[in-house]
């Protein structure tokens, strides 16, 4: 509980680093804080081109299938490939301001989830506009999967924020292990395809039943099953937990390392 007690006490510059990451994101660019919408809107052309018209996956409306499942992985595999930066991103804070250092991965994770805040604008407005079960109530779920991936999303930059500090080519490796963890998420295709005999080991990616959640919610307009959340969010808060550990045993080094 120390951790909770120290976060809230530098909420203040938890808030500022969120802004400075919010305000610099796009600066300088012409369009600036219309990539936010504009990044998942050519990306969800790109694969609802090559999936739906070239490789023809066959699924109705495929680009609203796609849709309510591109932003949430957009916004975990962010936080993945780029948030084990985190610590040495801000290497000049860390070796010279006293303050939990946890306040860098959290900034950082906050900073991408309300991004995807504002991407979720679109989302609805597409699943109000093109799906046929639009489900109000269900809609009510969706702060619950949002904090559930959020969770997970934690615990993995805190852990790969900190290994990185003392191993730099992490931040190489995981470009290549989230590209390989999104083919292995029903991100563009359907879970029905994956075949029996290993659903039961693909079920233990955590980011397969969130996928799961946000389109039983935006897609077939239904409230998820109860295994559907409860298993990631035993998973995302196990992660979360090690990953304090982890972080918490390996920070009294940061800045020598630094």
């Amino acid at each position: 509980m120390q951790i909770f007690k120290e976060l809230y006490l530098y909420r203040e510059m938890i808030a500022s680093l969120i802004r400075k990451d919010l305000r610099g994101r796009y600066k300088g660019s012409v369009l600036g804080f219309l990539w936010t919408f504009i990044n998942p809107l050519l990306q969800l052309g790109v694969y609802t081109l090559v999936f739906s018209v070239i490789l023809r996956a066959g699924i109705e409306k495929y680009h609203l299938f796609l849709f309510v499942a591109l932003i949430p992985w957009m916004f975990f595999s962010t936080c993945l490939s780029a948030g084990c930066s985190a610590i040495i991103n801000d290497k000049n804070l860390v070796t010279k301001v006293y303050f939990p250092r946890e306040v860098l991965p959290v900034a950082f994770v906050t900073g991408n989830f309300i991004n995807m805040l504002y991407s979720f604008i679109v989302v609805l407005a597409v699943s109000a506009l093109f799906g046929d079960h639009v489900d109000l109530v269900a809609w009510l779920y969706l702060p619950i999967v949002m904090a559930i991936e959020y969770v997970l999303a934690l615990g993995c930059t805190l852990i790969a924020s900190a290994v990185t500090v003392f191993f730099r080519d992490l931040q190489y490796i995981l470009g290549i292990l989230t590209m390989a963890w999104q083919f292995l998420t029903p991100v563009m295709y359907s879970v029905d395809m994956v075949p029996d005999e290993l659903m039961t080991l693909f079920l233990l990616n955590p980011m397969t039943s969130i996928v799961i959640a946000y389109r039983d919610i935006l897609y077939h307009g239904q409230i998820p099953a109860m295994q559907t959340l409860t298993v990631p969010l035993v998973i995302a808060l196990v992660v979360l937990v090690v990953g304090e550990l982890v972080f918490r045993r390996l920070q009294r080094y940061f800045a020598e390392e630094l």
